[in-house]
């Protein structure tokens, strides 16, 4: 079954590129950013793997631990990362996870249950729906859910417009609106009663409908 949003990121074991991990215990009380693919060696994620590398001091600004997933084993991404500085001109500087025996894949839902046999005998297409990122909660639920085909490569900046909203809206109980870009004004829950909201937000707020109500972002 497919992962939902609000469901608990499924617990795992698994060896990376820096060692051997336990999924919960290494996120910890973090904020977390999964991302996989289908197969090393391929040109779209062979980007993204060096995007988010040349990105990751904005992860780190907002609390955001990195792992990467190829089916691909451990040994293969090694080899794969100095293609991807040649290329890109940025290793990973995050684990990657090998899934040689599609553990994972299969427990995120990313693979059927019936997947089998060799990883190296695999295509990519074998593979295509291994591309999926899921952003976790420090409470180990997941936030969002992005997936991409193979053809189309990763929007990285929305993939942080979005962390910023979800951090934003879990800590202040705001919304955001279509295509909001942090500092830009929110919108205050009609759950919250005014004279609260008047408490939080005694500059006021503007209703072009009875069912809006804009404000400031909070600090």
């Amino acid at each position: 079954m497919a992962l939902a949003i609000n469901d608990i990121a499924p617990d795992f074991e698994a060896e990376t590129t820096e060692g051997h991990i336990s999924f919960h215990k290494w996120l910890g009380d973090s904020w977390g950013l999964f991302f996989s693919h289908p197969k090393d060696f391929t040109p779209v994620c062979t980007t993204e793997l060096g995007a988010v590398a040349r990105l990751k001091p904005e992860f780190d600004k907002r609390g955001v631990k990195i792992i990467g997933l190829s089916v691909d084993p451990v040994d293969r991404h090694a080899d794969w990362a100095k293609d991807i500085k040649e290329t890109q001109g940025h290793a990973p500087n995050y684990p990657m996870i090998g899934d040689p025996e599609y553990k994972v894949s299969k427990l995120y839902g990313m693979l059927p249950a019936s997947t089998s046999g060799d990883p190296l005998k695999r295509t990519p297409a074998d593979n295509q729906t291994v591309r999926n990122i899921f952003v976790i909660g420090p409470d180990k639920k997941i936030k969002l859910v992005f997936i991409y085909p193979m053809s189309t490569g990763r929007n990285w900046q929305e993939v942080l417009r979005a962390i910023d909203s979800l951090q934003l809206t879990a800590t202040h109980g705001v919304s955001t609106p279509s295509d909001w870009k942090n500092g830009e004004d929110i919108f205050i829950p009609a759950a919250l009663p005014e004279e609260e909201a008047k408490k939080k937000f005694p500059g006021g707020w503007k209703s072009p409908k009875p069912y809006m109500r804009i404000g400031p972002q909070p600090k």
